[in-house]
């Protein structure tokens, strides 16, 4: 089972095409931190994060984690910790998770740089929610109604495939 993200505004999955938005400077082979740009290639599915005080009844076959206020994904290419879960503290630059607009309400992480991560190869790479459709930092991020259907569709086996 494959996500494809063809272009800079289409996600498909099996016979569902969803609007969806990538890096506002759109998406590279050679990715980079703070680029603006989506990482090209075919990468596994991590977990999903939520807030469990925002998103009810979730369905899906991913490993679930709710997000607390003190969780953060470290995007400090300096860290050891670089780009994975870790508590917020003021020592590690961190994206925070817990946060006000509805962004990180739910969100997938795309197993970029995960596995023997290499610093300043880019962080914190999620598919997560959007309003507006603007460009991203760098992740995918697709309505909430359509991420929920997504998150019923797909399976621990599921890849995404950027390009």
């Amino acid at each position: 089972m494959l996500i494809k993200v063809k272009n800079k505004d289409t996600l498909i999955f099996d016979d569902f095409i969803f609007r969806c938005s990538v890096g506002k400077k759109g998406i590279s082979s050679s990715k980079r931190e703070g680029d603006l740009r989506t990482p090209k290639g075919l990468f596994k599915l991590g977990a999903v994060y939520y807030r469990s005080d925002r998103i009810k009844n979730l369905q899906t076959k991913l490993a679930l984690k709710k997000i607390k206020k003190n969780m953060g994904w470290c995007n400090d290419p300096t860290s050891k910790k670089y780009n994975s879960l870790i508590n917020i503290n003021d020592k590690i630059r961190c994206e925070k998770l817990y946060r006000k607009d509805k962004k990180y309400d739910v969100l997938i992480v795309i197993n970029y740089n995960t596995k023997k991560t290499v610093p300043f190869k880019g962080s914190a790479i999620f598919i997560h929610l959007t309003k507006n459709f603007n460009g991203t930092a760098g992740c995918v991020a697709l309505l909430k109604k359509d991420l929920l259907i997504l998150l019923k569709l797909i399976n621990k086996k599921t890849k995404i495939k950027i390009y």
